[in-house]
């Protein structure tokens, strides 16, 4: 992408958030209430969507006030319903009250609704032309030419909310990105960092996703795990910033505090440092492009220490690997690495599937999708969704063999 762009905006901003009972979400609406509780807030809430969670979200809305809200799962809509009685507040249910949500009138729609599910409603906040904070990398890693777009057709701004991401666009000069050698994307190397593959074969979901320094949901916390998260990251990205994925390089880093670098040709390496907390990225795009005051911790140096870095592992961690042959492909192979993910994932996450399987699983999906004949380049939603749908039926038939042996 080239340099971001947003339209003219009013002096109070309207906010959207899709996935506001995540954890994501939750980090959202802190960082709302803290510039609140200082005088520095200066927005109103459009709509709040949740996948199931119904009781969570009818709290957050009667504090909040949002002027709608969704809910994913359609036979909740008279739960929802009900729990809002006498506050005036629309609701909604099903897919379509959460694409509804999307095509509100809001300036800045955080993106936050887990996997491929939040693929329509992103595009349809984005082709609203409304400033994009995107905390779903699936969406780039399944369908990033059509969101990216999408967002060109629109007008609005893609404003990464991914920590790595985040660092990047905030030391990335947009002005001369020719004069940019490489992207480093940093990664904690996750909870199994200094295990063997051995021990590796029998961790255990709850081990798995227990993150050393983030606070995060089942499912990226075994993302994290697996480093498959940073996989995704690197193809996201190859669609947010204008470099080669040849370019963009994956460095562990334990400590967290350095969120990622840009390299330039002259030798200056740029790099963004903060605590692990989501809240800060997100009081950068909500913001953006201009500050407002987060409730994250200051970084402390002199508790901090010692900085450490080490290149990551392949062996023990093939996701990695299988992430650059997937972006390396391109066309469908990057939404069938993903799909193939989800499916490992939630096995795993049951109970159905051993943690060293999640990226064999993945491995094999990814070989037998390489015999189909797709685009080589995604133009529509529709293609990306196919690739999707035929990946998980390969997953579950693998996940299914794996169980069965």
């Amino acid at each position: 992408m080239g340099t971001p762009i947003t339209q003219g905006r009013g002096a109070r901003r309207r906010i959207t958030i899709l996935g506001s009972t995540g954890s994501i979400g939750e980090s959202t609406l802190s960082v709302l209430a803290h510039a609140d509780g200082l005088g520095e807030a200066d927005f109103e809430i459009e709509a709040l969507t949740a996948n199931r969670n119904v009781e969570r979200l009818a709290e957050q809305a009667k504090k909040f006030k949002p002027k709608f809200v969704a809910v994913a799962d359609e036979s909740l809509g008279g739960d929802l319903k009900a729990a809002l009685e006498g506050t005036g507040i629309e609701t909604g249910a099903g897919a379509a009250a959460v694409e509804e949500a999307a095509s509100r009138d809001a300036d800045w729609v955080m993106a936050a609704i887990v996997g491929a599910a939040g693929l329509k409603p992103t595009l349809k906040a984005a082709l609203r032309g409304a400033d994009i904070a995107l905390a779903n990398k699936e969406c780039l890693v399944c369908a990033g030419d059509v969101v990216t777009e999408a967002i060109r057709e629109g007008g609005g701004a893609l404003l990464p909310v991914d920590s790595e991401h985040n660092a990047i666009f905030q030391v990335f000069d947009f002005d001369q990105p020719d004069r940019v050698s490489r992207l480093i994307l940093t990664a904690s190397g996750g909870p199994f960092r200094t295990w063997t593959r051995e021990a590796m074969l029998e961790a255990t979901p709850a081990q798995a996703v227990a993150h050393p320094n983030w606070s995060m949901g089942a499912k990226i916390s075994v993302d994290s795990a697996t480093m498959m998260n940073k996989g995704l990251e690197l193809i996201e990205a190859a669609h947010i910033f204008p470099v080669g994925h040849e370019q963009i390089e994956i460095l562990v880093h334990p400590q967290s505090v350095i969120h990622s670098m840009v390299e330039y040709v002259d030798g200056s390496v740029l790099a963004q440092l903060g605590t692990p907390d989501m809240r800060t990225p997100i009081a950068t795009t909500l913001a953006w492009p201009k500050r407002t005051p987060s409730p994250s911790a200051q970084l402390n140096f002199a508790e901090v220490a010692k900085l450490t870095f080490e290149a990551p592992d392949l062996h023990r961690f093939p996701a990695l690997r299988l992430a650059r042959e997937a972006i390396g492909a391109g066309g469908i192979m990057p939404a069938v690495l993903n799909a193939a993910n989800e499916v490992a994932v939630a096995a795993f996450l049951a109970g159905g599937l051993k943690f060293l399987d999640i990226a064999a699983v993945s491995e094999q999906v990814l070989d037998r999708a390489g015999r189909l004949n797709g685009p080589a380049r995604l133009s529509t939603l529709e293609e990306a969704m196919d690739a999707d749908a035929q990946a998980r039926r390969m997953a579950e038939e693998c996940v299914a063999a794996k169980a069965a042996a």
